[in-house]
Order: C-alpha cells, then structure tokens, then sequence
C-alpha cells in the first residue's frame, strides 16, 4: 500500500536536519534530478536575484562542544568519510563546501549549527 502524501510530510516532519539532507541526496541519486532551484531565466529583472543566487562557500569557524556531531554534520554535507571529515574539523575555521547556491548552503550552515557548530556563509 502507498504512503499518502501528508504521511510522507509528517514522516519527513519528524526527521532530524541531517537525516533530510541525507534522504535528499538519495532522491537526487536514485531518481536522477537536483533539488537545486533553477536558474532565473535571462532577461528577468531584478539585479538582487542575481546575487542571491550567486555560489557561496560554506566556512566552519568554530566547532563547540559537540565534535562528533560536527563531523557527522560536516560528512553528511560534503559525503567525506569518517578520516577525511574528521581532518576538516579537526583544522577548523576550514572551508566545509564551495560553491554551492545560497539555500543549499544556508540549509548546510543550520545543520552545522543545529550539531552545536558556528559556520559562515562567504
């Protein structure tokens, strides 16, 4: 039997920054598509939209207290192994990701935050 769509709603609801961005990245992969919004279309007006979009870089400036829960956030967002994301931590303030668009990355410096770590957006 099929799941209804507010039953996947509330089941996504439930779920924890991370575990989102993980079942995100696995529809992406499994379907073939990005969830990535689509450029505006040439000729648009409005110069702000355009620097909204423009790709930002994705900085850990401080870890906290809750290291292992910046890793898991930092490997859930670059797809790094265990070694590789704990060197990034490890080396903070570190570039995390670079370009990626500013709702991606605004939704990656939460689950940096929300695991108990400061991150910039630049």
């Amino acid at each position: 039997m099929a799941l209804s769509k507010e039953e996947i709603l509330d089941a996504i609801a439930e779920m924890s920054v991370i575990d989102i961005v993980d079942l995100i990245e696995a529809m992406e992969e499994k379907f073939g598509v990005s969830a990535a919004a689509p450029a505006a279309a040439a000729g648009d007006a409005g110069g702000e939209a355009e620097a909204d979009d423009a790709p930002v870089d994705i900085h850990l400036t401080e870890v906290g207290d809750k290291k292992v829960d910046v890793i898991k956030a930092v490997r859930a967002i670059t797809g790094l192994g265990l070694k590789d994301a704990k060197a990034l931590v490890d080396e903070a303030p570190s570039v995390i990701k670079e370009g990626v668009n500013k709702a991606e990355a605004d939704e990656h410096a939460k689950a940096l935050q929300d695991a108990g770590a400061t991150a910039e957006l630049k």
